[in-house]
Parts: structure tokens; sequence; C-alpha cells
């Protein structure tokens, strides 16, 4: 049973990171074009595109929201370690696992919280990049969180299916 899981939750897992990659590529590509572009536009012919810094600061927001959900899945993001030399494998691994719980719930609260900023902005019809509703452009937020919480969750699940496997192999 929980080589099955294991399998499930590694697909789960590739698909998110497929995912993930593409945005963040696609991400880079677009701002590195558009800010070369806007270089290129005000060295050369005197002129530029208005809504073009703007629309770099916002894909900065949703690279920097990305990159952090990037290094979530990878296990780098910041993280006070100072018990690590201290307790077993198991002991550490039992700690990750309550540690990343706290850090799923609270990221779903901020998921939500977001959630509810993007409705006041939706009605107070807030708008960026001359006519886009902002909504469209901070939705990034409330998203990159609800993915943070389920990039800890994931997390929370190999380790404890890490752990019966080791219990298993060691009954065994």
């Amino acid at each position: 049973m929980p080589t099955g899981l294991s399998l499930f939750l590694s697909r789960l897992d590739n698909a998110g990171r497929l995912l993930e990659n593409i945005v963040l590529v696609t991400l880079l590509s677009g701002m590195m074009l558009l800010a070369v572009g806007q270089i290129v536009l005000r060295e050369v012919f005197d002129t530029g595109i208005i809504w073009a810094d703007e629309l770099v600061r916002l894909i900065v927001l949703w690279l920097a929201m990305m990159g952090a959900i990037a290094a979530c899945r990878e296990d780098r993001h910041i993280r006070i370690d100072a018990l690590s030399h201290l307790f077993s494998d198991n002991v550490i691994s039992t700690i990750r696992i309550v540690v990343d719980l706290f850090a799923a719930g609270v990221c779903a609260v901020i998921a939500w919280q977001a959630y509810r900023y993007l409705q006041l902005e939706i009605e107070f019809e807030d708008t960026v990049l001359v006519d886009t509703p902002a909504w469209i452009a901070h939705v990034v937020i409330p998203i990159g969180f609800a993915l943070f919480s389920y990039r800890f969750l994931v997390s929370v699940m190999k380790r404890v299916v890490g752990i019966f496997i080791a219990d298993d192999k060691a009954a065994a």
C-alpha cells in the first residue's frame, strides 16, 4: 500500500513541478524580452511602451512567488535548523512534519485572506496597466500561497510515507 501512495505522490509532485517550471520559464523570458525591448525603444527610437515598466514590476511579483514555490518544492526554503544535529532522523522527520503542517495551515489562511482581498479589488474595480483589472495581476498571491500550502502538504505526506516504509523495513 505505501508504494502505491508513494507512486501517486511522486506523480502529483512531478505534475506540479512541470507546471511550475513552465510558468517560471515563460515569465522570466517574457520579462527579459519586455525589459530589453523597452531599453531598445528608449535608447534607439526615443520612445517606449507606457505600461511596460509596470508590467515588469508585476512580472517580478509573479516570478518571486513562483520562485518561492519552486524553493518550497525542492525543500530549499528558509528553515531554522538548529535541532537537526541533536536528534535522530526519525525525531527530526517528525518535527518537520509538524512544522510543515503548521506552515501549510498558515499559507492556507494567507491564501484565503488574499482571495478575500481580491474580491474587494473586483468590487472596487481597481485597475493596473492602464485598464486591466487589478485582480488579474494580483491573483498570483492567493494562488501562490495555496500552492505553498499544497507543497507543504505533499512534503508532509512524503515524510509520513517515508516513516512508514522505514518502519516496515525495520520490522522485516
